[in-house]
């Protein structure tokens, strides 16, 4: 692929990101494919053999979503191919919104008491947010915003680096499966446990890569201890590593029990130090999500501009 079909493209897509986010009222192909897997979950997620059915149902989404852009991109003029891959960049990247989310819940407890930010929580995370308390809440978020910084932002980054915008649509049709279906209860078990596993596998660098880049762009020693120390402890081969980073550079702890689904889920403590989270520590975490976007943007730039 040109080098100017590289760079430019991402570049027009991360400023697009940076100033709209994900408007809801935008058509976004991730509704389209959540669509397309609760469709195939419907029709197949029943009678025998499940695990062969979603293993199948994962192949033919994934290599399908692959094919159609590459094809796409195979057939369009130059001029359209420049405006098509900067209009599904900015919608593979999800920094604007996974930002603006987590502010919005800190605002909500901040201004609003406990029950606001419960339930704006809620709307982010998977857990049962009820019960939780203040420091628990803004624990939640930091959580979610360093795992999304590698789900959500860093992991599309790397596909597209190595696969154009063809492999950035393909590793969000697997994130996607994975968040609908990749779940250890009873009605998934079976048929989501390849797309899980897919996930895992698809993570596995870019998680490690954003771990790396949030002690980076802060210098923090006690980050690189606790990536070696508690990144593997997560029940997730990947998520433990970004959160530890964080836990780490903030000197707190995250992980312990939770509630999904109505049970209770003994999650390991990523950290050593238990401490109250402060409202304008969201500041820093936000910084450090810019920073590690900007960086990995810059980095495949450079190597777009150089060849």
């Amino acid at each position: 692929m040109d080098g100017k079909m590289i760079w430019i493209p991402l570049v027009v897509g991360y400023l697009l990101d940076l100033l709209l986010g994900d408007p809801r009222w935008l058509p976004h192909p991730v509704r389209l494919f959540g669509h397309m897997i609760a469709f195939g979950e419907k029709r197949w997620n029943k009678g025998a053999n499940r695990l062969l059915k979603g293993a199948v149902m994962t192949v033919v989404l994934c290599l399908g979503v692959y094919a159609f852009f590459y094809y796409l991109q195979e057939v369009l003029p130059v001029w359209a191919r420049y405006i098509f891959n900067s209009i599904f960049i900015f919608y593979g990247l999800a920094n604007k919104s996974l930002l603006q989310e987590g502010k919005a819940v800190y605002d909500a407890l901040y201004r609003q008491g406990l029950e606001a930010g419960r339930k704006r929580l809620s709307w982010i995370v998977g857990r049962d947010t009820s019960k939780l308390e203040e420091n628990q809440i803004r624990i939640a978020v930091l959580e979610t915003l360093s795992e999304n910084l590698s789900d959500g932002v860093i992991a599309p980054l790397c596909f597209y680096a190595v696969g154009g915008v063809p492999g950035m649509m393909l590793y969000k049709m697997i994130n996607t499966l994975d968040s609908m279906i990749g779940y250890k209860h009873e009605r998934y078990l079976y048929f989501g446990r390849f797309a899980a596993r897919l996930d895992d596998v698809a993570n596995y660098i870019p998680a490690r890569i954003t771990a790396f880049l949030m002690v980076v762009v802060t210098g923090s020693v006690r980050g690189w201890q606790y990536i070696f120390t508690y990144g593997h402890q997560h029940a997730s081969p990947n998520s433990g590593y970004p959160e530890a980073a964080l836990a780490g550079i903030l000197n707190c702890r995250f992980g312990g029990p939770n509630v999904y689904h109505g049970v209770l889920v003994e999650k390991p403590y990523i950290g050593g130090q238990q401490r109250v989270i402060q409202h304008e520590e969201l500041r820093k975490v936000m910084f450090i999500n810019h920073a590690v976007t900007f960086i990995t943007v810059l980095a495949i730039v450079g190597v777009g501009m150089i060849r």
